[in-house]
């Protein structure tokens, strides 16, 4: 029974409104910042108004960039960003889901083992491995690449794990009728297995984009040409300008730019993201 109290609804509403407030909040003044001219920091006083000064900062920031920052325009920044997340993604779940159908529907020696020497594997992200990684990544020549930005970061533990348990809880009975159908292993994991992990993969796919966007350290270890500099690298270069008071109002719209691409990539997939997050019955 849920009760009808209409200040309790007028009390929830309440909270809910101050905590998106106080998210929101410095999303507000990151875009308000980014519509006015340099000067307006200077004066000791953040502007609560929009600014005149939208299109000028942010075609200077796709167009030239910040020369005093010595990264290039952010147009290429973005792109490299975009390419290395998609990159990420695509590959950690294409990695994960057939590692975890080898090891659910096939029966090989130690599979188990296998298994939990992958779930292991969580304890040792890219920062504790990193020396060893980097030294790797050195000796193949793939410093300065968009191959050395993104293999060390493809394989994922959870997306396998992940996968595995979900592709336990698909009956029997699917793989015995494609069996009785004539269809293969590749032909099962295709037209049957895929589809069923539509909306997990939809899931996987937002936060691994995430991942591969807001990554720093690797890329600046791997990275000293600006031609493979990442929006990520770029804005913490704008902010951290040497001799000389940062231009916030570019490092906004700056800022402002970066944070578009996840945010659409959870607009568009939205209802299969929380679809794929939320759903217990196939």
């Amino acid at each position: 029974m849920v009760e009808n109290r209409p200040w309790l609804n007028i009390l929830t509403h309440a909270v809910l409104t101050l905590g998106v407030a106080i998210i929101a909040f410095p999303v507000y003044l990151a875009i308000i910042a980014s519509t006015h001219d340099g000067g307006a920091f200077l004066r000791g006083v953040v502007p609560l108004l929009p600014g005149p000064h939208l299109l000028d900062n942010y075609g200077r920031m796709l167009g030239q960039g910040m020369s005093t920052s010595g990264a290039p325009p952010l147009t290429l920044m973005l792109a490299n960003s975009l390419l290395m997340a998609i990159l990420i993604a695509v590959a950690k779940i294409a990695i994960s889901i057939t590692s975890a159908y080898a090891i659910v529907y096939f029966r090989f020696p130690f599979r188990i083992l296998a298994f939990w020497i992958i779930f292991i594997t969580l304890m040792l992200p890219v920062e504790v491995r990193i020396i060893p990684t980097f030294k790797v990544v050195s000796d193949l020549g793939l410093l300065n690449s968009y191959a050395g930005l993104t293999i060390p970061l493809i394989a994922s533990a959870t997306a396998t794990f992940l996968f595995r348990q979900f592709f336990l809880t698909v009956p029997d009975e699917l793989m015995e009728a494609a069996r009785v159908d004539g269809a293969g292993p590749m032909k099962f994991f295709r037209d049957i297995l895929l589809p069923l992990s539509r909306t997990n993969i939809a899931a996987l796919f937002v936060i691994l984009f995430i991942y591969g966007w807001m990554q720093y350290l690797w890329p600046m270890l791997v990275t000293t040409d600006t031609k493979f500099y990442t929006i990520v690298m770029g804005i913490k270069r704008m902010a951290a300008v040497a001799d000389a008071d940062p231009q916030w109002n570019l490092v906004m719209a700056a800022v402002v730019l970066a944070m578009l691409p996840p945010v659409l990539v959870v607009i568009f997939m939205q209802r299969l993201f929380v679809k794929g997050l939320v759903e217990t019955e196939k």
